[in-house]
């Protein structure tokens, strides 16, 4: 197939050098200016791509979009002229609502949301290492999008394992809910992942549990509290040693995709009436202390 990546960072670095191994024909589309870039893995020999270039871009089968939830929107409109309405567009970010924002814009094309626990890291602009193996789930986002399961095929032969879930929703309330309970934290507090077993934050980790429950419940997400426990607690341990993206942007005072996660959990349970307050005060100390901060790039 002919792909194009938009936002080669760590996942989509990742995914460029594994498609590509896999015998596709993939392009890469970014913020920089040059005309190509090489690309290496885990500090083995380096692979050259095009980047930004219209023809490719024109061309492609598939475009999979690996940008910042807050950069959905401006990376992909601008590209729509150029392709084709068969073109299959994949969305693989963290939060949820990024998507619905430029849904009228896209409806034409067959559009499929991604999810993965494939781990990733970028030292430099040129390099990526595979920290941790994961699994990815495919669903459609519309109609047209549910045609698109053969993309299993062609994602598990790149990068292993892959699924197609029609319950894509649960999938990515799942995930968001992971990172309404990990990231806000680990960001605020500049800890590892690891660190919020530590007693001192599980009362904060049971509220939030808590509220998300009842949202997702509204939501007709069948879950439970101690089900959501279970698995946010999973996760913790299996990547203790991990920093997480809200603790880095923070770090780093980069614009983080607050508003994607815990901003989606507030407007979902607004939706529905219910009071979210421990959630609400995570939310307004991130975006307190984004705003703190001279620069917003």
């Amino acid at each position: 197939m002919n792909i194009t990546i938009v936002g080669p960072g760590a996942i989509g670095s990742l995914w460029a050098i594994k498609l590509l191994k896999a015998g596709h024909n993939v392009s890469l589309w970014s913020r920089s200016s040059e005309t190509a870039t090489d690309l290496s893995l885990d500090e083995q020999t380096s692979l050259s791509f095009s980047n930004n270039n219209i023809e490719k871009l024109s061309a492609s089968d598939l475009v999979i979009v690996t940008v910042k939830a807050w950069q959905v929107k401006e990376a992909t409109t601008p590209l729509l002229q150029y392709l084709d309405p068969d073109t299959i567009l994949m969305f693989m970010h963290n939060g949820m609502g990024a998507v619905d924002e430029i849904a009228t814009q896209i409806d034409a094309h067959p559009v499929v949301l991604a999810t993965t626990t494939q781990a990733a890291f970028k030292p430099d602009r040129n390099s990526a290492s595979h920290t941790g193996l994961g699994q990815t789930q495919l669903g459609a986002f519309n109609l047209q999008g549910q045609q698109c399961t053969f993309l299993v095929d062609v994602l598990e032969h790149a990068l292993p394992t892959v699924n197609w879930n029609p319950e894509i929703k649960t999938a990515l309330w799942t995930k968001l809910a992971i990172n309404c309970a990990i990231n806000p934290l680990t960001g605020l507090e500049q800890v590892k992942n690891g660190d919020l077993s530590e007693p001192r934050f599980s009362k904060t980790l049971a509220a939030i549990i808590e509220e998300l429950t009842h949202v997702m419940q509204a939501e007709g997400i069948s879950c439970s509290f101690d089900e959501l426990e279970t698995n946010v607690n999973k996760v913790i341990q299996a990547t203790a040693k991990n920093n997480s993206s809200m603790k880095q942007d923070m770090f780093y005072q980069r614009k983080t995709e607050i508003d994607f996660i815990t901003g989606h959990l507030i407007k979902t349970a607004l939706k529905h009436q219910i009071e979210v307050p421990t959630n609400q005060k995570l939310f307004a100390m991130v975006k307190e202390r984004e705003n703190s901060w001279n620069h917003q790039d």
